[in-house]
């Protein structure tokens, strides 16, 4: 199924977002396609299991047709493979893999690009102050108990 290419919404709603737009200014690629890119990296952090399959009460789980995925839950999907194999009665059973993106190394990632890993802040930062420590200057005094 071939879905229909669909407008991007704003991301003005989304925060930290003007700092992921600063950060990703660095590659002339990034820049023309950077809400493209956060959009996508947003919508992968933001993704829950929920919205791609259900499961009851007694663990059946059930995937979700892919036109009741939502658009920004497909961002967070890295593969999908179908296994087959056949039982001993001949059967063939199926099943199905569905990996997603690491959430946790997706998160990392706008975390430094929104300036949340930096430890720049001069605020934060201990003062240096500078000393100078002279020595008295070793005048060479003769006895003269003579």
């Amino acid at each position: 199924m071939v879905r229909p290419k669909q407008v991007l919404p704003s991301l003005e709603g989304w925060g930290g977002v003007r700092s992921v737009h600063q950060r990703l200014k660095r590659s002339e690629t990034l820049i023309q396609n950077r809400e493209a890119v956060s959009y996508a990296l947003l919508s992968m952090a933001n993704t829950k299991l929920t919205d791609i399959m259900s499961w009851d009460e007694q663990g059946n789980i059930q995937v979700k047709p892919s036109d009741q995925i939502p658009e920004h839950a497909l961002h967070a999907i890295k593969s999908i493979k179908v296994n087959e194999r056949t039982d001993k009665n001949g059967e063939v059973q199926r099943t199905l893999d569905i990996e997603l993106f690491d959430k946790v190394g997706v998160l990392r990632l706008l975390a430094k690009a929104s300036g949340l890993l930096d430890n720049n802040n001069d605020e934060e930062r201990p003062s240096v102050i500078g000393i100078n420590i002279q020595s008295p200057d070793i005048i060479d005094v003769e006895s003269n108990n003579g």
